[in-house]
């Protein structure tokens, strides 16, 4: 068996996490991968070093200068360095990188470099190698990821290393230049390496015992999920469920491989295991998660004998042209509702109604602001009859009114819209109405 592992930001804050991470990776020994965030937070007013490093560069690009801020940055990992008792200097990478900053360096590079000197420090405590993740993660000109590139070359370079630490979040560009992922990039380096090492599992650890059923800061004590499909985990990463970025089981999914979502901070507890699909499922929840955001918008188009498809056709182009994205498309016989993010309509509400007059001529046009959406998602949903009603009994019981309804064609999903400020009285009864 063999297992990739990924530190987040606060597994890798200090050198009494950097002791936890050891001791995790040490346990067993097909953990022999390891990839790397930059430290993050060790206390709620601390700052994550990826951003200390985002105030060098705007700095630098105002001409100011850094040497305050920077040795902030040093003084953060120095600390570590020395915590740990390591006969290990960055000083050389330091002085780098300050001048890159201060000749105006891109931003992803200048971004990058909080893992990449974590990683650094992390394979000189462990005694593993260190890979460079630009020498074998790749994008394409246009900035998108070259997935298969990626995975020649990732495994090529894995083969030569019986145990190495990989930094996160960051890989290289044709021109030679860094390119970032998203924040939260690092769960995305951690699904490429266990593709290309082809690993039995990839442990994804942070600072949770894997994901919940909802969220803690609405819901009081929510249950853990101990098993979730890809497919669960995006329709609840797309509503705001954030343990694991959304993008990071794409390289995974290629080749089944698992994700385990783990706990730095409580080793012993099982988490929650991403798996590609269930066949054999005991489980008798009916529901796996429930997530939800606000910030949403309907614009509801009526009219009379609609050729539904050149009429919507229409409609798609004038909210392409604004760069408005539609999130959802719920249809009556004669209607045509479109969610969007209320955010992306600002200014442009008269342009667009005036766009839909000349396009489609329809014959009454309603927006409607201040929505939040809530997703109830679960596999279980499939063979369980009434849990529509369920759910919209749950929600006219709490005395809230449902602004709109959209059902996934798997079965897999409910989502309803519901104005803003009932948003947790929602959630809240949706909860209680399948777990108690």
């Amino acid at each position: 068996m063999l297992k990739v592992l990924k530190f987040g930001g606060s597994s890798l804050a200090d050198a009494e996490q950097f002791r936890k991470v050891a001791q995790i990776v040490k346990s067993e020994d097909e953990r022999r991968y390891v990839v790397a965030s930059a430290p993050g937070k060790r206390y709620s007013d601390d700052i994550k070093v990826t951003d200390m490093l985002y105030d060098c560069f705007r700095l630098a690009s105002k001409k100011q200068n850094i040497d305050e801020a920077f040795k902030k940055i040093e003084d953060r990992y120095n600390s570590i360095i020395s915590d740990l008792e390591l006969d290990f200097s960055l000083n050389d990478e330091f002085e780098k990188i300050k001048m890159a900053i201060v000749h105006h360096a891109g931003e992803d590079y200048v971004a990058s470099r909080g893992e990449y000197l974590n990683s650094m420090i992390l394979a000189a405590y462990l005694g593993y190698d260190f890979i460079d993740a630009e020498s074998a993660i790749f994008f394409f000109e246009n900035g998108s990821f070259d997935a298969e590139k990626t995975n020649q070359v990732m495994a090529e370079t894995l083969a030569e290393h019986e145990r190495a630490v990989i930094p996160g979040f960051y890989g290289v560009m044709p021109n030679g230049t860094i390119k970032t992922f998203s924040r939260g990039g690092s769960d995305i380096t951690g699904s490429i390496v266990a593709r290309a090492a082809k690993a039995d599992i990839y442990e994804n650890w942070t600072d949770v015992s894997g994901m919940l059923m909802a969220d803690p800061r609405l819901i009081e004590n929510p249950k853990t999920i101990d098993v979730i499909t890809y497919q669960e985990l995006r329709e609840l990463a797309y509503m705001g469920a954030t343990v694991l970025h959304e993008d990071a089981i794409f390289p995974v999914r290629v080749s089944d491989i698992p994700i385990n979502i783990r706990n730095t901070n409580e080793p012993t507890a099982n988490g929650t295991l991403i798996v590609p699909e269930i066949t054999d499922d005991s489980n008798d929840t009916i529901i796996t998660g429930i997530a939800g955001k606000k910030g949403f918008s309907t614009i509801t188009l009526e009219k009379d004998q609609m050729k539904k498809g050149v009429f919507l056709a229409e409609v798609l182009r004038s909210l392409m042209h604004r760069d408005i994205n539609v999130e959802h498309i719920p249809t009556g016989i004669d209607t045509v509702s479109l969610v969007v993010p209320t955010a992306s309509l600002e200014g442009k509400e008269d342009d667009l109604l005036a766009s839909f007059d000349r396009r489609v001529n329809p014959d009454n046009v309603v927006i409607t602001n201040g929505l939040a959406l809530i997703a109830v998602v679960g596999r279980g949903m499939v063979k369980s009859k009434g849990t529509a009603g369920k759910v919209f009994k749950a929600i006219g019981e709490a005395g809230v009114n449902i602004k709109m309804i959209d059902q996934g064609s798997g079965e897999l999903n409910i989502i309803v819209a519901v104005e803003e400020k009932d948003y947790i009285t929602a959630l809240k009864a949706i909860y209680s109405a399948f777990m108690g």
